[in-house]
């Protein structure tokens, strides 16, 4: 067999993903994305990890514990399929978070943010507003992953997880709101409805384009 007829064969081989072993079924892309993603959801875990000594109210200790069990238990299954190229041990959960979705609109005056100087200087606002950037981070990370993953069982497992990043993300949103952390401000009334109203359905059915 020569060079080229050698070539012409991998490349064939290559193509047949009935040939392509469960654990290496792979694409280029995928194995930098999802590398990325485990690497911000480990930087979040560590994130949590440090921040606890830190949290004085007892409602945010109990949001980070469970944020952190939950994206414990999912960074192992993704962890799991992604070097076995097959099922996790068990689906991805839902992450449900305990509070109300009510928000506080409106801007009260604030004292001006600054760097701090020191770990004596680590507040709840701070820890908080931390997590939920994590929650976004890994949103993000873990959308785009999917956009590209090619393996079907870590690209369900990322999409699943998705929502649950969301959810903690808002989670983390309303307890800031409520603290006066992470203030709402809104539009007057009339610069609102001319938004709201900016756009209308579509009426009926889509057109039928017959090739005569």
């Amino acid at each position: 067999m020569n060079q080229n007829s050698f070539g012409q064969g991998q490349t064939h081989q290559n193509m047949q993903t009935g040939n392509v072993p469960q654990q290496l079924n792979h694409g280029g892309h995928e194995l930098f994305d999802v590398h990325e993603v485990l690497s911000t959801v480990v930087s979040g875990l560590n994130l949590k990890t440090i921040l606890r000594p830190h949290v004085k109210d007892q409602e945010l200790l109990n949001i980070l514990n469970r944020q952190y069990a939950f994206a414990l238990d999912e960074y192992n299954i993704t962890v799991e399929c992604f070097k076995t190229g097959g099922d996790p041990s068990h689906p991805t959960s839902t992450y449900k978070m305990q509070t109300g979705n009510d928000f506080i609109y409106g801007m009260k005056p604030t004292q001006p943010k600054k760097p701090v100087q020191g770990p004596n200087e680590i507040t709840d606002e701070m820890i908080s507003g931390y997590l939920l950037g994590s929650s976004k981070a890994a949103a993000t990370a873990k959308t785009a992953a999917a956009l590209e993953t090619t393996n079907p069982v870590v690209r369900r497992v990322l999409a699943d997880s998705i929502p649950n990043c969301i959810e903690m993300a808002y989670e983390l949103a309303i307890y800031q709101n409520k603290h006066h952390y992470y203030q709402v401000p809104q539009l007057n009334q009339q610069d609102m409805q001319a938004l709201l109203n900016s756009f209308a359905p579509v009426q009926g059915q889509m057109m039928n384009n017959q090739v005569q």
